[in-house]
């Protein structure tokens, strides 16, 4: 467990935060006077120094003269990411070197994939961490590096090494493999292009099945520039992490029909009791008739650590929408828990856009379904959430809301870490502002709008004036493009065969009528309208007040001149000048007649 006590009084959690600590609070504690004792004092007989060591020094082989060399060790920890060993070493005697990053964490429970697509030199900084067991691939050179040494560095620092490791014995390919050598220099100027900005965009995939990589996101990131997904390993992933220790396929097969517990097919299907049934065979489950509000559970393989598990699952029928699959997936060996909802019934020929129009705190608590397929987007906020970032979800939009908020901080920006002495200034102020509107849009304290597009059509939010139009819901439906059907696998399903032997897809009319209001176009309508009559009483309030001011001004002048006419002066020849103090005449000039006139 996480949580265990140590002989010394520590959990495991309080010691790894001792030990792991960030590198800028490693460095304030260097920057004691000599005779000044830290807080953590001489304690258990240790002195100064040693309490202030952050780097371990280790005699260690060299691999390259078979003499001793050193190597040096930091336990730190990546802010807004997780604790990572950081190693060099360094030979004395031959001056060979090396360094290296590992993951000082534990395995994550499912598997991490980071998309970036760089349109700019500014997202050549961005921070890399990639552990022993990723791949990093370049989609347009179709340019992979395989599972190997853990690095720390920025994608220039990896696109960098990728072209010292292409270049690598280019002289001799040339004069021996001259095909081989020019595809790779092909390779070679293509990658120098990239890394000087003249082939702009291009797409970079971080995949780690031990989801121990990471790679820095930006508050700049819109649309699908940016997007991280987690996913369930397979079983050859397992292995290759060595995740299958201790799942003997016997013992497995044992548990399996030790634990069946189904009633005889009757007429093709199998019956379920009310109670909770415990389904087996693939087969079986495929010949199930699952019935409504009945809750039963399937043995699966648990994706943390593929022991057997159980996978809960639930039938819900949603009013005036479809059937929704409920799924719970909960592991007594490794304490893994997952859940995800998904919608049954045909696929739509169109995909769906709903957008909701959220005013009040009443619209927090309306049902809210959001699948796997679904684009959430939040314009007011410039929120996008990408489909298969978060699964599929059915709570309400308060609760949205807040699991969006809860991930950003966890995965991207995790406030009150004590680590963001590496993150600039400026993107520090963005995301503290992004999460004070997120806050006021979570409190519905403004009012603001809601999207969800899904290809698939299978997100719902809940209607309170059902089955009646409601006026703060449109629902419209639009064309998928090519790489919505590619992704979602619909390309490639032609049904319908013609006389000549090929297959075609088959059409088929909808059968979800569109609305007939477009709620998106209202909205910013009506913001833009907000925004020009504001605009236009502002404008009204400045004319009032200039006015306002003329007409003092002629008052104060007026009573000066009869004040003058009234006390005898010398006769002069120079027209009167004004005598009002600068501040009020600002802005203001004399006509011919002595009146003022705004500039």
């Amino acid at each position: 467990m996480d949580n265990d006590i140590h002989g010394d009084g520590l959990s495991r959690n309080d010691s790894d935060a001792e030990l792991f600590r960030n590198v800028g609070k490693q460095v304030e504690d260097l920057s004691l006077e000599p005779g000044e004792v830290s807080s953590e004092g001489l304690e258990d007989g240790h002195d100064a120094a040693d309490n202030l060591k952050i780097v371990e020094e280790i005699e260690s082989l060299c691999m390259n003269c078979h003499e001793d060399g050193t190597t040096r060790l930091l336990l730190t920890k990546i802010p807004f990411f997780r604790e990572v060993v950081l190693m060099s070493f360094y030979c004395d005697h031959c001056h060979f070197k090396s360094t290296e990053v590992q993951s000082a964490g534990e395995i994550q429970q499912q598997g991490s994939k980071f998309t970036l697509k760089l349109d700019r030199l500014q997202d050549m900084e961005r921070q890399v961490v990639k552990s022993d067991t990723a791949v990093f691939r370049l989609e347009e050179l179709e340019v992979e590096v395989p599972p190997g040494r853990g690095k720390l560095t920025n994608l220039e620092g990896v696109l960098a090494g990728i072209l010292s490791d292409l270049e690598r014995d280019q002289k001799q390919r040339k004069k021996e493999t001259p095909e081989l050598y020019e595809k790779i220099d092909s390779i070679v100027q293509s990658l120098i292009k990239m890394m000087n900005g003249g082939q702009f965009p291009f797409t970079v995939s971080l995949d780690d099945p031990a989801g121990n990589s990471w790679l820095e996101p930006s508050p700049s990131d819109v649309g699908s520039k940016y997007r991280q997904t987690q996913y369930s390993r397979t079983l050859e992933q397992n292995a290759t992490l060595g995740l299958n220790g201790g799942n003997d396929e016997k013992g497995a097969n044992d548990e399996t029909h030790a634990t069946k517990e189904f009633q005889e097919p009757h007429n093709g299907k199998t019956n379920l009791t009310d109670k909770p049934q415990r389904i087996v065979e693939g087969s079986e489950v495929e010949m199930c008739n699952i019935p409504n509000g009945v809750q039963f559970t399937v043995p699966t393989d648990c994706p943390g650590c593929t022991r057997r598990a159980e996978m809960n699952i639930q039938q819900v029928n949603i009013p005036y929408f479809r059937e929704v699959y409920i799924t719970a997936v909960v592991c007594t060996q490794c304490g893994y828990r997952t859940s995800d909802v998904k919608t049954g019934g045909e696929i739509p020929q169109k995909g769906q856009k709903i957008c909701l129009v959220v005013k009040g705190a009443a619209d927090l608590g309306r049902d809210i379904l959001k699948s796997e397929t679904c684009r959430l987007k939040i314009p007011v906020l410039c929120l996008e959430v990408q489909p298969g970032t978060m699964g599929g979800r059915f709570t309400t939009v308060e609760g949205l809301l807040v699991q969006v908020k809860n991930d950003l901080q966890h995965n991207v920006y995790r406030v009150g870490d004590t680590g963001g002495d590496c993150v600039p200034a400026d993107q520090t102020d963005v995301w503290e502002d992004f999460f004070h509107h997120l806050d006021r849009a979570i409190r519905a304290e403004d009012e603001y709008l809601i999207i969800l597009e899904d290809a698939l059509g299978s997100s719902y939010v809940q209607s309170f004036t059902a089955p009646d139009p409601d006026p703060q819901i449109s629902i419209t439906e639009y064309e998928r493009t090519e790489e919505e059907e590619e992704e979602l696998g619909l390309a490639d399903m032609r049904t319908q065969r013609f006389a000549d032997g090929q297959y075609v897809k088959e059409s088929a009319q909808t059968t979800r009528p569109e609305t007939g209001r477009d709620l998106e176009k209202e909205h910013l309508d009506g913001q833009r309208h907000l925004k020009e009559r504001t605009h236009l009483e502002e404008q009204k309030r400045l004319a009032e007040e200039n006015t306002r001011r003329i007409v003092e001004m002629k008052r104060q002048k007026s009573s000066e001149l009869n004040t003058k006419k009234n006390t005898p002066q010398a006769p002069s020849a120079e027209r009167p000048t004004n005598d009002l103090p600068a501040e009020s005449t600002k802005g203001f000039t004399d006509d011919a007649d002595g009146d003022f006139v705004l500039v």
